[in-house]
């Protein structure tokens, strides 16, 4: 047996549980011949000092992204060619995994105690290297854990902080989620849309008196529904998009709430920070001190019932550290397959536009050597923008360029 064989069968083992009849015969007699592709992949790429049992999380991570291919994100058994050609892409992906230390390792961290702050003045639960994939969990928003359990207060409670190795203040950290998963089968939210959002007069009435109602998540077919006291609600379905609330750092001086959003990232309630996204944060504090949490099911622009969909979720990550750059470079930002992203904050809608906006341009002038002008005519023509969330004190603007749009420019330091 070769050393992917083996590995494969140790990873099957683990995920054999998640195989439901119900997920189809033609998906379950393709999914490991794809996770076999990639094993290989990995190996292949694996230096010589690395063993199986030091790749173990790594591979792992990589097996759970397929079987999401296969039984979730295309669920039906008519689209098998489209899965193959996706796991081969993500087999590519991971030969740029080569591209991190040869001393790579995974872990494999399950949390006994959460933060409800961006801070430096706790004790990191884990110190980690440049290139390492971490594989952890999160509880909800309200502290319940993926059995039900309670285990810490409301307000996004947090898993970390992380000591990353070698991370240093004006160093910016890039942290890659590198999978993303449901973990149980339900969600909390609010049954009443946060006050601003309704006339004055009844606002804070509905609000005060606003309860926690419970959707049911379909993890296989990847839709939500409606708690059954709203009888009415009975025949929508809701896609899910599970994504990460809060990752972010310790900021400079005092420590940041959960439920924030500043310089160092935090609760930015994002759609897109979710599996393949890189979000870039500048690094205030030896070690960088990461956080991550707030797993959302799914949740609208503007998070308008002050919660979203909230949910427990397992995810896997790993960072890199991008030196000295942090004066130069404007953050958060956050990078997926299609877009780049960045995050404006202020109290008004005007001004969070405006910091989106502003640190856009400046990517464009830094990236591309673009002066205004030209950057106005990448921008005007084709900028998108989200509406994270209005629910906090401050409103969160992203603004979204199309990476295909940009694609022919030359880097800064390319030449003309």
């Amino acid at each position: 047996m070769t050393g992917a064989d083996h590995q494969l069968s140790i990873v099957l083992k683990r995920i054999t549980p998640l195989m439901d009849p119900a997920q189809g015969q033609v998906a379950r007699r393709s999914f490991v011949p794809a996770c076999g592709i990639v094993m290989r992949s990995l190996f292949q790429h694996q230096a010589p000092d690395q063993g199986a049992s030091a790749n173990q999380g790594r591979v792992f991570s990589a097996i759970a992204k397929i079987h999401h291919i296969f039984f979730v994100s295309l669920a039906s058994p008519e689209t098998i060619a489209m899965k193959i050609r996706l796991v081969l892409l993500y087999s590519i992906v991971f030969h740029a995994g080569a591209a991190f230390p040869s001393n790579a390792q995974s872990h494999h961290f399950i949390p006994s105690v959460y933060y409800r702050e961006f801070t430096s003045a706790v004790a990191p639960i884990l110190h980690i290297n440049q290139g390492d994939t971490v594989l952890t969990e999160s509880v909800d928003a309200v502290g319940i854990d993926k059995t039900g359990k309670k285990v810490a207060e409301r307000g996004n409670p947090l898993t970390g902080p992380f000591y990353i190795e070698q991370a240093a203040p004006g160093d910016v950290l890039a942290i890659t989620i590198t999978s993303l998963s449901l973990n149980r089968d339900y969600a909390t939210t609010l049954n009443a849309l946060i006050p601003k959002m309704m006339e004055k007069k009844m606002a804070m009435k509905t609000w005060r008196s606003a309860k926690l109602v419970k959707w049911i998540l379909d993890t296989i077919s990847m839709k939500g529904t409606a708690a059954p006291q709203f009888e009415r609600l009975k025949g929508m379905s809701l896609p899910l998009h599970p994504f990460l609330g809060c990752v972010g750092v310790a900021p400079e001086g005092k420590g940041l709430s959960s439920g924030g959003t500043g310089d160092c990232g935090g609760n930015i309630d994002l759609k897109y920070v979710t599996a393949g996204a890189t979000v870039y944060l500048p690094v205030f504090h030896a070690g960088a001190m990461l956080f991550l949490g707030d797993g959302h099911a799914a949740q609208g622009d503007g998070e308008l019932n002050g919660d979203a969909l909230e949910t427990s979720m397992r995810f896997s990550f790993t960072v890199r550290i991008i030196k000295q750059v942090a004066a130069a470079m404007p953050t958060p930002m956050i990078e997926d397959a299609d877009h780049l992203m960045m995050l404006g904050m202020a109290k008004t809608l005007d001004e969070a536009m405006r910091a989106a906006t502003m640190k856009l341009t400046a990517w464009l002038q830094l990236e591309y050597g673009l002066d205004q002008a030209e950057a106005s005519q990448v921008i005007g023509p084709a900028v998108e923008y989200r509406i994270p969330k209005v629910a906090a004190t401050q409103v969160e603007v992203v603004a979204l360029l199309s990476k295909e749009l940009i694609k022919g420019l030359k880097k800064a330091d390319d030449g003309k």
